[in-house]
């Protein structure tokens, strides 16, 4: 009873008014009581996954995101960002919890909530793709809806049993429709190409007819652009920002995973492109200090611990490179997120997200960041996709590589990539 109670208590605080028979199955891991758990659990992670899960997913479900989601620009962003918000939420926040999701409910607080949330995603799915709804959501206006589109097509492609198989068949014409629906909308030459290939990919997946010519095109474009040790540039020209971890390897590699069920053609091309991501896992391990901060540098740092969505993708695909023990990658990433995600202000009163780095901090932001793209921080929990009983969860603590260096354990030195 108070775990129900619980989400109640923040759905109400934005407006909504749930059904009676939705409010009678809720099940969630209660947040309010008991001291906090350390930040290397697994039940912390699936408590800040709810956390910024509940406020979309909840209003969605209820036809209330239009009507309750705060949007916040950044101190640069036009006004025009706000059509662009919702979407941005709910693609790249299913995005990041969607291997969660697809592990199913179980008995557990933990698989309760779970289930709850993969039912209030679906329901969502269903109105923000019905173009009769309120709820439709803009995948055709303006440039932007390729890029959420590409996120929520990752997030089908990462549960395609929860979010995909459990769909009732109109939601899924719907959900078909509207990702075929942006193809009217012209990629820039850069990584904006693996959002087309992307929704190809989904489309695949979901057995719908899909363009091989954009994942060729996308796919044969990175291969020219790769720089070496385990980097891509956006385009020709590199960018010292994490891209490659916000959208490079992560959906280049699910693209290749996906369409190889019907073709072998870029089989060679995806045996390299996973050598090159356990490289820059690698890197991205190491860029985590003792302290569980990483450097500020680039762009769109506003999008917080989504930086090192592909060390948690290498962990999920059991694919981390050699030097590297799933405990270790766990202690890095928990002093990360926790760095990141537990900065006062990240939370407004409501519990939406702000727009900021490390807390509530507007001026950090592109013109192209809202709170709504804020929600990208979601795919840097890819590893809830692993059950409890695997080693990133059940392994004991380890010292990641700069604790342990600057704590003076003699490691072996680094090296690049051949």
């Amino acid at each position: 009873m108070e775990q129900r109670r619980e989400f109640l208590r923040r759905l109400s605080a934005l407006g909504v008014a749930l059904p009676m028979s939705t409010a009678a199955s809720l099940r969630s891991i209660d947040v309010a009581s008991a001291p906090p758990p350390s930040p290397e659990s697994r039940e912390a992670w699936a408590r800040l996954a709810a956390k910024v899960a509940d406020p979309v997913l909840g209003a969605l479900a209820v036809g209330r995101l239009h009507a309750t989601m705060p949007v916040e620009l950044s101190a640069t962003a036009t006004t025009e960002r706000r059509d662009y918000a919702h979407l941005e939420a709910v693609g790249r926040l299913l995005a990041g919890i969607a291997p969660w999701l697809e592990l199913g409910a179980d008995s557990t607080p933990e698989g309760a909530t779970r289930g709850r949330l993969a039912a209030l995603a679906r329901e969502g799915l269903r109105r923000a793709t019905d173009p009769a709804s309120p709820e439709f959501l803009n995948f055709t206006r303006g440039r932007q809806p390729l890029v959420d589109a590409a996120f929520l097509g990752h997030a089908i492609v990462r549960a395609p049993t929860e979010l995909w198989e459990k769909l009732d068949q109109t939601s899924r014409r719907q959900l078909a429709e509207a990702l075929r629906s942006t193809r009217g909308i012209q990629p820039a030459i850069s990584n904006w190409l693996l959002f087309s290939a992307m929704v190809e990919a989904a489309l695949c997946l979901m057995g719908e007819p899909w363009d091989r010519l954009r994942v060729d095109y996308a796919v044969r474009q990175h291969q020219q652009w790769y720089k070496g040790d385990g980097m891509y540039g956006d385009g020709p020209t590199l960018h010292m920002d994490y891209y490659n971890s916000f959208v490079i390897h992560p959906m280049l590699l699910d693209v290749l995973r996906v369409t190889e069920k019907q073709t072998q053609e870029w089989k060679p091309i995806e045996t390299e492109a996973i050598s090159r991501a356990r490289r820059y896992a690698a890197i991205q391990e190491r860029l985590i200090s003792p302290e569980g901060a990483f450097p500020p540098i680039g762009r769109s740092l506003a999008y917080r611990c989504g930086a090192f969505q592909l060390l948690g993708q290498m962990a999920l695909r059991h694919e981390l490179p050699e030097e590297l023990r799933p405990a270790q990658v766990r202690g890095a990433m928990s002093a990360m997120i926790q760095r990141s995600m537990g900065a006062p202000g990240t939370f407004d009163a409501a519990g939406w997200l702000t727009v900021g780095f490390a807390g509530h901090q507007p001026k950090i932001g592109e013109s192209y960041i809202s709170s709504g793209s804020a929600y990208l921080c979601a795919v840097g929990l890819l590893p809830l996709g692993l059950p409890a009983s695997d080693p990133f969860w059940s392994a004991p603590a380890e010292p990641w590589t700069s604790k342990a260096l600057w704590g003076g354990g003699d490691l072996p030195p680094d090296h690049a990539l051949g």
